[in-house]
């Protein structure tokens, strides 16, 4: 196991938008259904517009977040730790603007850019 926590603060890696595009065969809401792949694109789409997707902002889809709706998607922002539900594609750009500013310049998680060194 080797800690990257240095290289990826080097790279200008600041946040994390995990956006949940889990499917299952249930009877139970999965965000797959509830338009997980268009809240991921709208949060892609949204980010390198601003010129921050993969430079300064990491982007991954993820299974099952726990916050499973039929309405909607579940995103979480860290090292926020924020936590969405519900989440439709239309309402994407105003939740990242209000975490990260119109022009994506309030990245960090509201402690500057600081990012602990690896030990």
């Amino acid at each position: 196991m080797r800690r990257r926590t240095a290289d990826v603060a080097e790279r200008g890696f600041s946040d994390h938008v995990l956006v949940c595009t889990n499917a299952r065969d249930s009877e139970y809401a999965c965000c797959a259904d509830a338009r997980g792949a268009a809240v991921y694109d709208a949060v892609t789409s949204w980010l390198r517009d601003r010129g921050v997707f993969w430079s300064r902002v990491h982007v991954a889809e993820t299974s099952c977040l726990g916050l499973c709706s039929a309405e909607g998607t579940a995103v979480a922002i860290h090292p926020r730790g924020r936590w969405y539900s519900d989440v439709t594609p239309e309402e994407v750009p105003d939740l990242l603007e209000g975490e990260f500013g119109p022009e994506a310049t309030e990245l960090g998680d509201g402690r500057g850019d600081e990012v602990p060194a690896d030990e």
